[in-house]
């Protein structure tokens, strides 16, 4: 299984790791065959991605591919943070070996629920915007639970 240097840094460092408090949005999604299971936060302030946080446990891949779609959405309006699908992670991680696809379909997923959650906290539409699939995924706890 080849790694590219890209996937490795963000593996062995990766970036926006944590949770937000009192976040303006947060996703959460897993793939129970597989068991990576990824939380997304994010703070939004007029439609601008201030910040970004995640949480994943996984493989290497579910971990990178999580730290590169935190790092490309952060700074970015909510429509922009919309196009950022997971080819779009792979590139930037210069390509995942196809059995490890599947994770940056989760890091889109667990974004796209992110901004889902944000928008039914506030009654707003975003446009192309799909409800996140439900699934059988596991939950991560929060501290307090």
């Amino acid at each position: 299984m080849m790694y590219s240097k890209k996937v490795m840094d963000h593996f062995m460092n990766p970036r926006n790791v944590g949770e937000i408090e009192n976040a303006s949005g947060v996703g959460e999604v897993g793939n129970a065959k597989c068991g990576d299971i990824m939380k997304i936060y994010l703070d939004i302030e007029d439609n601008i991605i201030k910040d970004v946080k995640f949480k994943t446990f996984g493989c290497g891949a579910a971990v990178a591919t999580s730290s590169m779609a935190t790092e490309m959405v952060k700074g970015k309006t909510i429509q922009e943070a919309m196009k950022i699908t997971n080819k779009a992670v792979m590139e930037a991680l210069d390509g995942l070996p196809p059995v490890k696809v599947h994770c940056s379909v989760l890091a889109e997923e667990a974004l796209q629920a992110a901004l889902w959650d944000y928008a039914q906290k506030n009654g707003i539409e975003i446009e192309g915007l799909k409800p996140p699939k439900s699934g059988d995924h596991h939950h991560i706890p929060e501290n307090d639970e």
